[in-house]
């Protein structure tokens, strides 16, 4: 059985769907990335995913039916990192890691929990008592991170965590993504616009053309394949 398995979902925005029937899974500790040209359905994906969006199918994970309200998505152990950063601009830095422990009761293991991402992103543990809007573009998506984390996800859904930073930040996010993956098994399904990075950082990978999925593979698949190579990785 797959952390996540997803069958035949469908969603979009009014009366129009942009998913035309999804499937695709993710096992238990794996990388999966999502690609796919601008329109091809990737953010509309992990927005139905966490139920920010109506949606129709089915959405299990750990083989139990995943709810279709966001504090039920989150409870079930799922957690979202949106196109955006999506912090909570007036909240402080502190406020908003508490903000994303909302689903759970236990102090201590809150407070342990602020400990380890204040350890992994330093720079938040200096500006923990400032207001997140007032954070550089990069410092805000590690707060958006490291709140996504507070919950103790099964899966972190991260959806373009690249957008507008500078390439060195980049670098700095994705090694600490694949860090996370390793060390604590957290499972990630990641869209990202930058197609070399992502491949780095993928077990399998699910290619994403006109809300359908057009293939699914390894990284190492992906890589050998001409028409992909010319079209998301530029060679």
């Amino acid at each position: 059985m797959s952390l996540l398995e997803v069958r035949g979902l469908r969603a979009g925005y009014g009366a129009a769907d942009v998913l035309h029937g999804i499937d695709l899974t993710v096992e238990e500790g794996e990388v999966a990335v999502v690609l796919g040209a601008n329109g091809a359905g990737k953010t509309t994906t992990m927005k139905a995913l966490a139920g920010m969006l109506p949606r129709r199918g089915e959405v299990r994970l750990g083989g139990a039916e995943v709810g279709t309200r966001p504090d039920r998505v989150v409870a079930a152990g799922m957690s979202l990192v949106p196109q955006g950063r999506g912090t909570l601009a007036t909240l402080s830095v502190l406020d908003n890691l508490h903000v994303g422990a909302a689903t759970r009761t236990d102090r201590k293991g809150i407070a342990e929990d602020v400990e380890r991402w204040f350890g992994t992103f330093p720079v938040l543990r200096e500006r923990s008592g400032q207001a997140a809007g007032l954070l550089s573009g990069g410092e805000q998506q590690m707060l958006a991170v490291a709140r996504a984390l507070m919950s103790r996800p099964q899966l972190l859904l991260c959806d373009e965590p690249s957008l507008g930073l500078a390439p060195i930040v980049v670098q700095g996010l994705f090694a600490t993504l694949g860090a996370i993956n390793a060390e604590q098994g957290t499972a990630l399904l990641v869209v990202e616009q930058n197609a070399e990075l992502a491949l780095d950082l993928a077990h399998r990978v699910h290619l994403l053309e006109v809300g359908e999925v057009a293939a699914t593979g390894t990284a190492e698949d992906f890589r050998r394949d001409d028409a992909v190579r010319r079209a998301y990785l530029g060679f």
